[in-house]
């Protein structure tokens, strides 16, 4: 699976990379192409899947960057679901 993020704005990225991992079943890897490097999300990777991700750059910059992130382990139960800014706006309003 492979995810041109150059164009998707910005604060759409981290749950869109966030969604499409989480479906990854364990040794499945979601390839990643950015135009900046991408180490805050590596570090939220870590800090919010710890231990189920490995980080690969495939391309490093300096324009554009491919990344490799595979599952290495499954998903813990307590694991915590990342939303786009909107969705998170919209929890719990009543839409009818």
């Amino acid at each position: 699976m492979s995810l041109d993020l150059r164009e998707i704005p910005r604060p759409q990225r981290h749950p869109l990379i966030f969604q499409n991992f989480d479906t990854l079943a364990v040794g499945i890897s979601l390839r990643l192409i950015n135009d900046h490097d991408p180490v805050p999300l590596s570090r939220q990777i870590e800090m919010m899947r710890h231990g189920q991700a490995s980080w690969e750059y495939i391309e490093r910059g300096p324009e554009i960057f491919h990344v490799r992130i595979r599952r290495i382990a499954p998903p813990e139960a307590s694991q915590v679901p990342v939303r786009a800014p909107s969705e998170v706006l919209l929890t719990g309003i009543d839409k009818t």
